[in-house]
C-alpha cells in the first residue's frame, strides 16, 4: 500500500503503516547520525536539552556532501541503521516517531519501534542524489562543528521510503528472508 505522510508524524498514521507499504514523506524531518547521536545522549545524560524536539520527529540518518550551486543540500543517501542502535531506544522512549536509514535494526530497536509505537523507513542506498532532489531546504541546526555528521533540519517533499518494521513488530527483511525460495538443488 502506498501513504503520504506529513510530519509530524503521529501514532495514529504510524499505526496504519505495514512492513513492505511504500510512503512519500513531506514536511520537517531531521539529519543525525553517530556522532551525533553520541553528543544527545551526553546531553540528555547532563540533564540537558536535546537541540531537536522528538515527538513525532523522524530522524534521517545521513550525512551529507556538499551542496552544488543552486541546490539546498548535495548528495543524501542513507547511512547504515544499525550505528545508531545502541542509542535508538532511549530517543523512542522519548517521542521519536521514526528514523530512515538502510538495513537492519537489532533486538533491542524492534523492541522500542513496537513499545513506543514508532516505525523505521529504508531510503534506496545509492541512490543519494535522486534522494537529495526532494529535499527542498536544509540548514544545519546542531553540532555544526561535526561537518556532514551536524543536525540538520531538511524540509523534504515526496520523500520516498519504504517501512521496514512497523508499530505491530513485523519486519520486512524478516518476511523477505522466510518468503525467499530454496535455490534448486539445496537442502
Amino acid at each position: 500500500m502506498n501513504h503520504r505522510l506529513t510530519m509530524p508524524l503521529t501514532k495514529e498514521e504510524a499505526e496504519k503503516l505495514q512492513a513492505g507499504d511504500l510512503v512519500s514523506i513531506s514536511g520537517i524531518i531531521y539529519t543525525a547520525r553517530d556522532a551525533a547521536h553520541k553528543r544527545m545522549m551526553e546531553a540528555l545524560d547532563r540533564g540537558e536539552e536535546l537541540p531537536i524536539p522528538l515527538e513525532g520527529t523522524v530522524i534521517y540518518y545521513m550525512g551529507p556532501s556538499p551542496a552544488r550551486d543552486g541546490r539546498p543540500i548535495g548528495s543524501a543517501g542513507p547511512t547504515t541503521a544499525g550505528r545508531m542502535d545502541k542509542y535508538t531506544p532511549r530517543l523512542l522512549e522519548l517521542g521519536l516517531a521514526g528514523m530512515i536509514g538502510k538495513g537492519k535494526r537489532d533486538a533491542a530497536v524492534k523492541e522500542a519501534v513496537v513499545k513506543n509505537g514508532a516505525v523505521y523507513f529504508a531510503a534506496v542506498g545509492g541512490a543519494g542524489a535522486l534522494l537529495s532532489q526532494r529535499i527542498r531546504k536544509a540548514e544545519v541546526v546542531a553540532y555544526e562543528d561535526l561537518g556532514a555528521e551536524a543536525i540538520r533540519k531538511l524540509e523534504v517533499e515526496d520523500f520516498p521510503a519504504i517501512v521496514v518494521l512497523d508499530t505491530k513488530g513485523n519486519d520486512l527483511y524478516q518476511m523477505v528472508m522466510e518468503k525467499k525460495p530454496e535455490k534448486e538443488g539445496e537442502d
